[in-house]
């Protein structure tokens, strides 16, 4: 059945007695009503012309008022039925009143928020509705549209972060890189046309600065390993780290949901949080005098080896995420005091421990190995990772030609 869209006075008089002027969408023999906030008496109303009586003061606005809601109404109606035949009066009223063409940057990052949100993305949901505020601070409007995301708009951004915010480059990088995402989105839903788009050659270009990722020496992990006279804390915050770099530099979100159910016949069995992979690793024979401290607190096979997870609401995946931060905060306070005592002038970080393994394992192991251990997707992101502690070749390389006199 074909759709209609008419102008109409509903016969429901508001407190002065006064009727409301409405668009009626009909389709399916069901109907719908867009209100256009304008209340008049029935006397001043034609309904076979259905327009405002010249009796009206304001007739001439309200009737060009009524012909523009109207016009804009069919068109809509027209996009629609091009799209998909299938559509019913109350996804016609939607469109009308909240068309795509005026849906802001605020609305579609929400929606991409709770996406997130829903997925159990948390830790990504968390950075990305911060580099979105930084967008919604800069506009300083709540209704920022795509058509004003240009640009100029960018660059300016750009230099705000900079600036005002003190980010890094790859903090700027990240932020473009939501601001992208959420124009492609709005793009696939007709919000905005590709015409408009900001990204690209010859316009904003979106690349990813070098960055130097630095790990440990075999030396400086002994160190660490060998140093006595800690307080309680230190000598968690080493297990922790080395129980880590032990594993391949596993992930702290990872290490501290390990329990000891997941250890069994020498191996860790467990399921990762980043990427929902299941590995299976023979554990090291130093990681046993680790486990070996924490078993004494052991009461069920279930529990947590580490205690940092032990009173997180675990069906709240935003408390265990603001636990897992907070215990990351505390262990890189203390590896900071670690480092000191070890008399190691590198930066040591929880995810130092990462670098540390890569950096350690150079050119030594297969590359299809550590991809493995990484647990990466793809072999590419292992080139590309640890192409940062191979240096064998360029070394020998320089010595061939400075060291000419030997």
């Amino acid at each position: 059945m074909a759709s209609s869209i008419k102008i109409t006075l509903r016969n429901k008089p508001n407190k002065d007695g006064l009727f409301p002027i409405a668009i009626r969408i009909t389709k399916n023999r069901k109907s719908t009503f867009i209100y256009t906030g304008h209340y008049i008496d029935k006397k001043h109303w034609d309904s076979k012309k259905t327009n405002v009586r010249k009796s009206h003061p304001n007739s001439v606005r309200l009737n060009n008022l009524i012909a523009s809601k109207l016009a804009e109404a069919h068109k809509t109606l027209i996009d629609l039925q091009a799209n998909d035949n299938v559509i019913s009066s109350k996804q016609i009223k939607n469109q009308i009143s909240n068309p795509l063409s005026s849906k802001s940057f605020n609305e579609i990052a929400k929606a991409y928020i709770e996406e997130l949100k829903t997925n159990n993305k948390l830790t990504r949901m968390a950075s990305d509705q911060v580099r979105i505020n930084h967008v919604i601070e800069f506009s300083k409007s709540n209704d920022l549209q795509f058509r004003e995301i240009d640009e100029e708009f960018l660059r300016r951004f750009m230099s705000f972060l900079k600036v005002k915010k003190s980010n890094s480059q790859r903090s700027i990088v990240n932020a473009l890189v939501v601001i992208r995402t959420l124009y492609n989105r709005a793009i696939k839903m007709g919000v905005i046309e590709r015409k408009f788009y900001p990204f690209g050659r010859d316009k904003i270009q979106i690349k990813y600065p070098e960055t130097e990722k630095i790990g440990l020496s075999a030396r400086e992990v002994e160190a660490i390993e060998m140093l006595t006279d800690l307080t309680t804390q230190e000598q968690h915050t080493r297990n922790v780290w080395l129980f880590s770099f032990y594993l391949a530099g596993m992930r702290v979100a990872d290490v501290l949901k390990i329990r000891w159910s997941d250890v069994h016949d020498e191996r860790l069995h467990y399921r990762m949080n980043k990427n929902e992979k299941i590995l299976s690793l023979k554990l090291p024979k130093k990681i046993f005098p680790i486990l070996a401290v924490y078993e004494v607190d052991k009461k069920r096979p279930h529990d947590f080896i580490f205690p940092e997870m032990k009173k997180a609401d675990l069906k709240n995946l935003q408390d265990v995420l603001a636990k897992t931060k907070t215990a990351t905060k505390k262990f890189n306070k203390y590896l900071v005091r670690l480092a000191e005592k070890a008399e190691i002038n590198k930066k040591l970080t929880m995810h130092i421990a990462r670098h540390t393994f890569g950096n350690i394992s150079g050119d030594n192991i297969p590359i299809q190995t550590l991809q493995r251990l990484y647990r990466h997707s793809s072999i590419t992101t292992t080139i590309n990772y640890q192409a940062n502690f191979i240096h064998k070749d360029f070394d020998e390389a320089l010595d061939k030609v400075v060291n000419f006199g030997n």
